[in-house]
């Protein structure tokens, strides 16, 4: 989720919860104030009643025109002593003029006259109706919620879109960033003093990884070249010394061993030697080459090499592709798919070869299980490698075909292990 969508929700809820707290206290302060002045009125209008009936005089009539409406009863002492001297409710009461129930605040209240009669006084006047109330606070609070919620996005998104710009920049930087290629620092122009920290602390890490990456490709090169004479010089003496026929039959097989293991050594050594000159562009020479006719030929000699295994080769080829490459480079490409594919492979498995205008695929039987395609094309990623492998022939592929714009892609299809090379 992006942060802004993560903002605005965030933001929504707490207002939601905000507005339901708030109109919930709203809700009981006006209730309250409404209780309040009720009860005024009706504490008035009681001791109205009282002092005229303590006085002896005359009582207003119970339809005396006004909204407040009054009965007396008279009441033990026992009455009185169990209750409060007085009451506030509400209560639903019957208006007899209109035959319908009404709310009311109803106050009760017992007091007593010179001779210790008690008497009961309930005087009750219209109210709000509770219910009514409550709605109405709903619906114009989820109005009002929603008015400020759109409000809201509308305002968030916009401050956000705008202010979190010099965010978005160094994230597509970032993206296309690749410590093989030229370096260019972003342009990021901003006031934010985060976003200046965050800007300076990514050009930092990134000239630190090309620094680091130049040294290792340089160290890798070096050392490579260098190793290129030694080892050379080792295998030949180790030749010439299998030659001496006072050998034993033990040292001569440990000798053998290890040639066996120079050799890997110096397969190795070429392999590191050839990443490096792909990496640093030393392969300049370019022609048109016909995809068709260097697949066909290296099938062909795979086929020689690897024919005792009864591997079966099938040629897609309708269309013909011709493409602008280094032609050493496109040999080393496909023939290192086209070798991976024979060794990878089972005794009478097959392996097919489909050439289009946009990519060439091929597909060899093989496990069951598939690769992990996130890891394969790492240098030395050690999944079923063969014995022999350097484990560095998926990497040179994949150098190739970036250095030409190409993708590589691997995916587990029907039984497959399909590798696939797009180049438009």
């Amino acid at each position: 989720m992006k942060l802004a969508y993560r903002i605005t929700s965030r933001i929504s809820l707490a207002l939601l919860v905000l507005m339901a707290v708030w109109a919930t206290l709203f809700y009981f302060i006006i209730v309250e104030e409404i209780n309040d002045e009720t009860d005024e009125s009706l504490e008035e209008y009681s001791e109205y009643i009282i002092t005229r009936a303590l006085a002896g005089e005359p009582l207003p009539s119970v339809n005396n025109g006004t909204n407040n409406s009054y009965h007396i009863t008279e009441v033990t002492s026992g009455y009185a002593a169990q209750y409060p001297a007085i009451r506030y409710y509400d209560k639903m009461v019957r208006e007899y003029s209109t035959n319908d129930t009404d709310p009311a605040r109803i106050l009760t209240t017992i007091f007593s006259d010179s001779e210790n009669n008690y008497y009961e006084l309930t005087v009750s006047t219209p109210t709000i109706e509770k219910s009514d109330l409550q709605e109405a606070i709903l619906y114009w609070i989820i109005f009002l919620y929603i008015s400020l919620l759109i409000v809201i996005i509308g305002l968030n998104w916009i401050i956000l879109q705008r202010n979190f710009k010099p965010l978005y920049k160094l994230l597509n930087w970032l993206d296309g960033f690749n410590v093989g290629k030229k370096f260019t620092a972003p342009a990021i122009q901003t006031k934010t003093t985060e976003f200046q920290k965050l800007n300076e602390a990514i050009v930092r890490s990134a000239q630190r990884n090309i620094e680091t990456y130049e040294q290792q490709k340089s160290f890798i090169g070096n050392a490579s070249h260098e190793l290129q004479t030694p080892l050379a010089v080792c295998l030949n003496r180790l030749e010439i010394l299998a030659e001496d026929p006072a050998l034993t039959e033990k040292q001569l097989e440990e000798i053998l061993k290890t040639k066996q293991s120079l050799d890997h050594a110096v397969k190795l050594n070429k392999t590191l030697l050839l990443l490096t000159k792909i990496e640093n562009n030393q392969f300049p020479g370019k022609k048109e080459i016909s995809l068709n006719a260097l697949i066909k030929k290296l099938a062909d000699d795979y086929s020689e090499v690897y024919a005792n295994r009864n591997i079966s080769v099938t040629l897609h080829d309708k269309v013909q592709v011709n493409v602008e490459m280094n032609e050493t480079l496109a040999s080393v490409l496909f023939g290192n798919l086209l070798k991976n594919a024979f060794i990878h492979n089972h005794n009478n498995g097959s392996i097919d070869i489909s050439i289009t205008n946009t990519n060439i695929s091929i597909a060899n039987s093989g496990g069951d299980e598939t690769l992990n395609p996130d890891f394969i094309f790492n240098r030395f990623y050690r999944g079923s490698k063969k014995e022999g492998s350097t484990g560095l022939g998926l990497a040179l592929a994949k150098s190739v075909c970036g250095l030409y714009g190409m993708t590589i892609r691997y995916h587990f299809s029907a039984g497959k292990h399909i590798f696939s090379i797009f180049f438009r």
